[in-house]
């Protein structure tokens, strides 16, 4: 099964950017946003701008294992990058 990677670049509260991809099942932009906004707020960066500008479809691809089961029961997986908290 090919899940969507979405390629994002959000600022941080301190001002650096962070840079991680959205991984789900479903290829619709806003839900892509949707879970951007609910990881950020998960590590406290509740007022992070996400849009079509910080979130933008990249490409498709299979998923090892256990990044398929997460997605599977939370909807997305996130990939950090560069500048995210561990």
């Amino acid at each position: 099964m090919d899940f969507h990677v979405f390629d994002t670049y959000v600022k941080a509260k301190d001002g650096h950017t962070m840079h991680f991809d959205v991984i789900t099942d479903n290829k619709e932009i806003e839900r892509a946003i949707e879970y951007a906004k609910k990881w950020l707020s998960s590590i406290g960066e509740n007022d992070a701008k996400v849009t079509l500008e910080e979130c933008r479809f990249c490409h498709s691809q299979s998923v090892p294992e256990e990044i398929e089961i997460e997605i599977m029961t939370d909807g997305y997986y996130i990939s950090k990058m560069e500048g995210c908290p561990e």
